[in-house]
């Protein structure tokens, strides 16, 4: 790995709106391109939007629904790789070659190259399937690159395999913030008045981001996963109304040692830039770990448990992670 320019991006999706949505993400890569960002990560379903997805019949959501690569919002985001030599990471429905539907995220690369996750424990729809693989890929920045949507990002295995596959950056991107939890001690719903009258009152309102329904909930897990794993961790988030609840933002950039050293305080839209300093890894203290680890003890980590649950069957419709 070199030392690389990255940026994260909160904004606020239209529902649905494919357009109006790629549009934004336009705009902010025109703004990171003046900035020499070599990487860029966008929101989970930024493009096709994403809370409303619970309430879409199957063939709702299969006409909202693109294929990777060679649907249209893919195809726009390669071009726009290409021209500004930047890789572009955004979240969108998929309809998969195997006729399923996925929540998914394509990278674009400046070469043309493109990878695609698809998001390990999905909910929000019964039409959406679960993938069944990790994203691990090398791109031409010198860099080898794991993604992981949300919820993906909870289960501490998730990150340490996708670290094991060589991923020295992780792409995360988010809707989340603001969800109806099951936990008395995580998130919880933001009142929507204060986010129509964020203008009047913008503290108020910047008080819940940075509480624990938003940046305290995050503080509690996500510099973890980058600090246990010695990888640089990438978060985009929605921003603001995403139907009936509000994203809290708190994009960041997070380095191998799990220090935040780039965060967003905006209550709107907002991109976060930083520099990573490649040196960081190889003493870092996941690094570390990890050659330290003794794979013969963890056979009880692939066992059942019979606690195990499909998250569509649980509809888990009190949160949106």
């Amino acid at each position: 790995m070199r030392n690389i320019r990255v940026a994260a991006v909160q904004f606020q999706h239209a529902p649905g709106d494919k357009a109006a949505n790629l549009a934004t993400i336009e705009r902010f890569v025109a703004q990171a391109a003046r900035q020499q960002v070599e990487i860029i990560a966008f929101p989970e379903c930024c493009i096709s939007g994403y809370w409303h997805l619970r309430k879409l019949s199957r063939d709702e959501m299969t006409a909202l629904a693109e294929s990777i690569p060679r649907g249209p919002a893919s195809q726009h985001l390669l071009a726009l790789s290409w021209q500004h030599h930047m890789t572009i990471g955004a979240g969108l429905i998929e309809s998969g070659e195997d006729g399923k539907l996925y929540n998914s995220y394509i990278v674009a690369m400046p070469d043309g190259r493109w990878a695609r996750h698809r998001k390990l424990h999905v909910f929000v729809s019964e039409f959406l399937s679960p993938g069944d693989r990790y994203t691990v890929f090398d791109t031409p920045h010198g860099c080898r690159v794991g993604v992981l949507i949300c919820y993906d990002n909870n289960l501490v295995e998730n990150v340490r395999i996708t670290a094991l596959a060589g991923a020295e950056i992780l792409l995360a991107p988010h809707q989340t913030g603001g969800c109806r939890s099951g936990s008395p001690c995580a998130m919880g719903p933001i009142d929507m008045r204060l986010w129509n009258e964020r203008n009047q009152n913008p503290e108020a309102l910047r008080a819940e981001f940075q509480g624990d329904k938003g940046r305290g909930w995050l503080m509690r897990w996500l510099p973890a996963r980058a600090h246990d794993n010695g990888v640089f961790l990438v978060f985009a988030n929605g921003v603001g109304q995403d139907d009936d609840e509000i994203r809290t933002g708190n994009a960041m950039i997070v380095d191998c040692y799990g220090r935040v050293i780039g965060e967003s305080l905006a209550i709107g839209e907002d991109m976060v830039v930083a520099n990573l300093d490649a040196s960081l890894r190889e003493r870092s203290t996941g690094v570390r770990w990890i050659k330290a680890r003794r794979p013969e003890l963890y056979k009880p980590l692939v066992v059942p448990t019979g606690l195990e649950m499909d998250t569509r069957a649980v509809r888990f419709e009190y949160d949106a992670s």
